[in-house]
């Protein structure tokens, strides 16, 4: 009897121990399959963040972003809405972003302070920083452009140089070559050009003048680096800040547009927001008053250019003032060889200058939408070349002025500029409409 209690007592045992076993057993699998699971949809969640990300969402996010200096977070960060649920990376050189995103050559601070003989081939100032001319170790001539130390804007117009620039490519828009971020520096590279800006041309004393033939080129090419940005690109890009010193003079006078730091994609603009940027006597009325920016404002801003070209007058000293007083002209048309740059006198026809000078005025409408698109303003200019060829291969460029009345045209243009001078100087005075140069960029 007791022999067969104590064999009911063990078999309980037993039966108890292999339920707990087993029981421990199916635990253990459940726990097993539960990790597996979460890990794989861990793992499939970080590689859905961790697509590539199309470089101009990255760029779309750079105005609204704080400068790289000032962040908290790793100066390649991505913009919040991007960046939810991706795992804080480790601390990696902001410049990393652009060799990854943009693929444009990054360049050694020892190799360009080589190049530029420690920073002693300055080639001039500009709102960004000094410029030097590099002679890098291929022998290739480049232009060096420094971001000015504490410019925390600059910054940001560095990052969205580099991002833009990676994919744009055209004949008439200055090529980036490379750039460097090293030792707290921050600089860009770019095809040197050599003559110059188009303002140098216009305004220095002792740079030579520029033919009435040069300056039709020059605004062709600028219309089609233009167009290039409005109609070429994908999305659009809005220019921002034309000027005749952003417009650049290669070795055949093939002008270029250049410092796109102020640019926008046209699909990425906040134009109620990003606050007035650009530079005085070249921004758009409309702009300036709604703070509402379109492709149009960068076809006012070529439409002063344009005048530039004819007139030489520069904008922050009084060209609109110029430019109303000769379409109020006593016979109901515009007088535009009235403002026309005394040398131009004998070699330009005036119907060319007419033509251009009523492109250029129709670029200047206050209404925006009444504006030419840039595809307009290129045809029409490319009409006045081919009349330009058609007389000069049947009249042998008869179409100048006449050699023997060159000097009377020229002081009848000299003495109608003085009287405007004096008109605009009186209208000045009273009105204190015309301010010193200022350059404006205004951040939000």
């Amino acid at each position: 009897m007791v022999n067969q209690t104590d064999s009911v007592i063990i078999g309980v045992s037993v039966g108890l121990a292999a339920g707990i076993l087993l029981s421990l057993c199916i635990l253990i699998t459940i726990r097993c399959f539960l990790k597996r699971s979460l890990k794989q949809k861990s793992s499939e969640e970080r590689s859905a963040s961790t697509l590539p990300i199309r470089i101009n969402d990255i760029l779309a996010s750079m105005d609204s972003s704080v400068s790289m200096a000032s962040s908290t977070e790793p100066s390649h960060a991505m913009p919040p809405s991007v960046k939810r649920g991706i795992p804080r990376p480790k601390k990696v050189a902001h410049s990393d972003i652009f060799a990854s995103a943009s693929g444009i050559p990054r360049y050694l601070y020892k190799d360009i302070e080589k190049a530029t003989h420690n920073f002693t081939t300055i080639l001039g100032q500009g709102s960004f920083g000094p410029v030097y001319k590099a002679e890098m170790s291929n022998g290739a001539v480049v232009a060096v452009k420094v971001l000015a130390s504490n410019s925390r804007q600059g910054e940001k117009e560095f990052q969205t140089e580099v991002l833009l620039l990676s994919r744009l490519h055209h004949r008439n828009l200055v090529n980036l070559v490379g750039y460097c971020v090293e030792r707290g520096q921050h600089m860009l590279v770019y095809e040197f050009m050599s003559n110059g800006s188009l303002a140098n041309h216009l305004y220095v004393e002792g740079v030579r003048s520029l033919s009435w033939e040069e300056r039709l080129n020059i605004a062709l090419d600028i219309s089609q680096g233009i167009e290039y940005l409005h109609e070429g690109a994908v999305p659009p890009i809005i220019h921002r800040d034309l000027k005749s010193a952003n417009i650049l003079l290669d070795a055949s006078l093939t002008a270029k547009v250049a410092d796109f730091g102020l640019s926008k994609e046209e699909m990425a603009l906040d134009r109620r927001s990003s606050g007035l940027k650009g530079t005085y006597g070249y921004m758009d009325p409309n702009y300036v008053s709604t703070n509402m920016i379109t492709t149009k404002s960068d076809i006012y801003s070529f439409g002063i250019i344009m005048f530039e070209l004819i007139t030489a007058i520069n904008p922050q000293q009084g060209l609109m003032e110029y430019i109303n007083l000769a379409v109020t002209g006593g016979d109901g048309k515009a007088d535009w060889d009235e403002i026309l740059d005394k040398r131009l006198v004998g070699d330009c026809d005036m119907e060319e200058v007419q033509l251009l000078a009523d492109i250029a005025y129709k670029c200047l409408q206050t209404i925006p939408r009444r504006r030419p698109s840039i595809s307009e303003i290129t045809e029409a200019i490319l009409r006045i070349k081919v009349r330009r060829r058609r007389l000069a291969s049947g009249q042998n460029g008869s179409s100048s002025f006449p050699a023997e009345d060159g000097p009377s045209i020229l002081e009848r243009i000299q003495a109608q500029q003085i009287e405007l001078s004096k008109m605009t100087s009186e209208r000045g005075r009273s009105r204190r409409t015309i301010s010193p140069p200022v350059e404006m960029a205004a951040c939000t």
